[in-house]
């Protein structure tokens, strides 16, 4: 495994990769994003795809910085809604998963996402936070904000997760 800059100033010294499903089961969901963090797992590949990494969890929350580039623009010049959307749905699905015990596994099973600003490449480095509202057995909801430098909203949205045991992942 090589280095990889996620963007400037962000880098994953183990590259790209996912979590072992082994360790789904002897880590909790908190402890094996903690885990990404600390380097001793890779980056997940959208993390270098769209430049973007998970900064810092703790229970119920998850934290993601990014740096919007030329590289995501639509059409008219503006950064893709798409990119935001796919930043909030990693700081919410995020902040879920720090709340799982060992053994248990989530997916998004909806979002929705508010856009109120533009984003460009001059918007500079933005913070994405994601926090539970709420957790059951097998669903769980959660919030998130998109912010710039500056502190001015950029986009917020909500998320419902389906929660079930890791054994019912499906084999890669």
């Amino acid at each position: 495994m090589s280095e990889v800059e996620l963007y400037p100033g962000r880098v994953s010294p183990l590259g790209l990769g996912t979590i072992p499903h082994g360790d789904i089961i002897e880590y909790t969901g908190l402890e094996l994003l903690q885990r990404i963090i600390d380097n001793k797992y890779p980056a997940p590949p959208i993390s270098f795809q769209l430049s973007f990494d998970l900064t810092e969890v703790s229970e119920g929350r998850a934290v993601f910085r990014g740096l919007p580039n030329e590289r995501y623009l639509n059409p008219l010049g503006g950064v893709h809604g798409g990119w935001a959307a796919t930043l909030l749905d990693s700081a919410l699905a995020c902040a879920v998963q720090t709340l799982l015990e060992k053994g248990e596994a989530y997916t998004t099973a909806e979002f929705k996402v508010n856009l109120t600003r533009p984003i460009t490449p001059k918007t500079g480095e933005v913070v994405c936070e994601g926090r539970v509202v709420h957790k059951g057995r097998t669903l769980a909801v959660s919030e998130a904000t998109l912010k710039d430098a500056n502190g001015k909203l950029l986009a917020f949205g909500t998320e419902t997760c389906s929660i079930f045991p890791a054994a019912n992942l499906a084999a890669r």
